[in-house]
């Protein structure tokens, strides 16, 4: 298969996400300090994983990422709410993110709330925006609203925060800890892929072998950044290390130690990669990605 410059890629498709998040928010909204919160939150410099990954998964059935990039920005704005949320006293409590100040922190926890709360709302006013939403794509993109509804709500991402929080000081075993983390972190990620493919135009085998692709990745993406939490370098990553052993969280490091979780994530890369092995060149980025998610140091 031909080899891509990955950071090269990676650099373009961040910066087509982030020039059409600035865009979201008017002029007139700017001045106001809940529209102020919300971009300080997204401007914050996110590796934008899950809509490159949407982008990406178009593109490796023959779909335009140009068209996609509304849906793809809804799901960065989705995950950003989810780590705002996350970092609250309540929750967390982190004072970092990304090398900065937690929006609870620079702001205050009611506006971070307020903040987290927009952002998932405004996401779901971009996916339903009628300039966007077509007789072509119609049907098309209210699965997809489903299916990023789903992932983001109770028996998804949320549910999986939940699980996080309650088993904290207790001994789950590894499936526990799988199906904790594929509600997590794993959810919209395969809400992401799901979405890029099928608006792509994916046909259903082509869909089944991304969605085996995305349930893989997802989980791999959690093992390497519960690896991350132990031997990280916090500058790199701007935010902490160390705090899920501090907060006796159940992580894939505490349940079989480093090396086996470094084993086993490429082991989960392996499989998504075998998935989408008949896929054609224009999946190749799809590939790389699914190597960068336990290579990178951040």
């Amino acid at each position: 298969m031909q080899m891509i410059d990955l950071q090269a890629y990676l650099t373009k498709k961040q910066s087509m996400v982030n020039q059409w998040i600035e865009a979201c928010f008017s002029q007139e909204s700017r001045a106001e300090k809940i529209t102020n919160a919300m971009q300080y939150a997204v401007s914050a410099g996110g590796k934008r994983v899950r809509p490159i990954l949407c982008l990406a998964a178009s593109e490796s059935v023959g779909g335009n990422p140009s068209n996609l990039l509304p849906v793809a920005c809804a799901l960065e704005l989705i995950h950003t709410y989810s780590l705002i949320h996350d970092d609250l006293p309540a929750m967390d409590d982190d004072v970092l993110r990304r090398g900065k100040a937690t929006l609870h922190i620079e702001f205050d926890e009611a506006t971070a709330i307020l903040a987290g709360d927009a952002l998932l709302t405004l996401a779901f006013q971009i996916l339903s925006d009628p300039q966007y939403v077509t007789s072509e794509n119609g049907q098309a993109t209210l699965k997809v609203m489903h299916r990023v509804s789903v992932a983001a709500g109770y028996g998804g991402m949320i549910n999986g925060q939940m699980l996080d929080m309650m088993s904290e000081g207790k001994k789950l075993n590894l499936n526990e800890i799988k199906v904790l983390h594929k509600k997590k972190t794993g959810a919209l990620i395969e809400a992401s892929v799901f979405s890029g493919a099928l608006l792509g135009g994916a046909n259903a085998k082509e869909m089944q072998a991304l969605n085996t692709f995305a349930s893989h990745i997802g989980l791999a993406f959690q093992v390497a950044d519960d690896i991350l939490n132990v031997i990280g370098d916090p500058v790199k990553m701007g935010k902490a290390v160390g705090t899920d052993i501090d907060r006796d969280k159940n992580t894939f490091p505490a349940n079989m130690g480093i090396a086996e979780s470094q084993v086993y994530a490429r082991q989960l890369v392996e499989k998504a990669l075998h998935a989408i092995e008949s896929f054609d060149k224009k999946s190749e980025p799809l590939r790389a990605i699914a190597r960068y998610i336990i290579e990178r140091n951040r």
